[in-house]
């Protein structure tokens, strides 16, 4: 009888031991699904903060670029250049439009000027990626200017003033690229210090 006892009671132990770590087990799976359901939340939380960081997120981050992103609302092209590209634009920072004649941007901002703005403002943007060491390799294989062509339909024409790439519009304008490389989720910005306008 005591052996009988004794055998349940070793059985009964057992019993309690496998439910004690199926338990801890159950636990620990929740405890790693959870874990990875944290790690994946963060993750795509970054790749959110990632693919948020379009050329036009980075262009209204930038105080440099404000007359610059007061005109692509203005022309709608926010959707455009937020949109999978990629892009290069060259952009004209507020001391480029500055340079402009007098009054000229709040007339081209104009909504009976959308059509003249739309069109200046696609003409500094190419399709494709082109950081600065592909322009400037672009020009050296093309012995020392590389026409480039623009979303707008028309040319602009790369070349080197010393180490800086310099832009050449269909009207003979020139303007310096003053900052490369900017990177973007959906291309690449280079600014420039004048704007630049097809041929009217």
């Amino acid at each position: 009888m005591k052996k009988i006892i004794l055998s349940l009671s070793v059985i009964a132990m057992i019993a309690f031991t496998s439910c004690k770590n199926n338990e801890s087990k159950e636990k620990e799976v929740e405890q790693e699904e959870t874990m990875e359901a944290e790690t994946a939340t963060e993750e795509s939380s970054a790749e959110e903060m990632e693919e948020s960081n379009t050329i036009v997120d980075i262009a209204v981050g930038n105080d440099d670029f404000s007359t610059l992103v007061t005109a692509v609302k203005a022309a709608d092209l926010v959707e455009t250049l937020s949109s999978e590209g990629p892009f290069t634009v060259f952009a004209p920072t507020n001391v480029a439009f500055g340079k402009l004649p007098e009054g000229t941007v709040p007339t081209l901002v104009e909504p009976e000027n959308k059509e003249k703005l739309t069109g200046i403002l696609t003409y500094h943007v190419v399709s494709g990626e082109f950081m600065a060491a592909d322009v400037v390799k672009a020009i050296n294989d093309n012995d020392g200017s590389f026409t480039i062509p623009t979303v707008q339909g028309g040319e602009l024409t790369a070349s080197l003033d010393g180490e800086n790439v310099v832009l050449t519009d269909a009207n003979g304008n020139t303007a310096t690229v003053v900052m490369a490389d900017v990177d973007a989720s959906n291309g690449v910005i280079h600014a420039i210090d004048a704007v630049v306008m097809p041929k009217s």
